[in-house]
């Protein structure tokens, strides 16, 4: 299994920074959206439970990439607002560079704000094609979707309005 990790302050307190962060369809914003790293493709996301927030909370991300099948969904394991909370994919998870993740975010308050921790620890595809990708990607696609995550956080919690 491998683990990746970033942090990063954000202006604001750990209980905006929670409600933003949990809400999935502003955390998954940048696979929602086409992009380079995305290869033009974006996911849909659709909610599978009643509740919206909360442990047990179910989603479902579906889609295609470069013509190739995606379909995963996850479930809320650990919620504990302001503080804490943890998703992981369960059932078959159609992703083209991991078989399975699990993310979580740590939230901590700060002198100047809220530090927030987020990490991502994942197992590779078992298919050899699959694994390759994986081996070459995997890594930089955390990496790039953990900033997004982080960083739309900040901006949306930072908005500075001027008139």
């Amino acid at each position: 299994m491998k683990t990746v990790d970033k942090n990063i302050l954000i202006h604001s307190t750990p209980e905006k920074v929670f409600s933003q962060m949990d809400d999935f369809s502003k955390t998954g914003m940048h696979m929602s959206e086409s992009s380079m790293m995305m290869m033009g493709s974006k996911l849909y996301l659709e909610q599978l439970s009643q509740n919206h927030t909360g442990v047990g909370a179910k989603y479902r991300w579906y889609g295609k990439m470069m013509g190739m099948v995606m379909d995963f969904s996850e479930t809320v394991t650990k919620w504990q607002p302001p503080k804490i909370k943890e998703w992981e994919t369960v059932g078959e998870a159609k992703i083209i560079i991991m078989s399975w993740y699990r993310m979580w975010f740590e939230i901590a308050s700060a002198e100047n704000g809220t530090i927030t921790k987020l990490s991502i620890s994942y197992l590779p595809p078992k298919e050899r094609f699959y694994k390759i990708l994986s081996f070459f990607f995997a890594k930089w696609y955390c990496n790039w979707c953990l900033n997004n995550m982080l960083n739309d956080t900040k901006k949306n919690l930072e908005k500075v309005l001027t008139y």
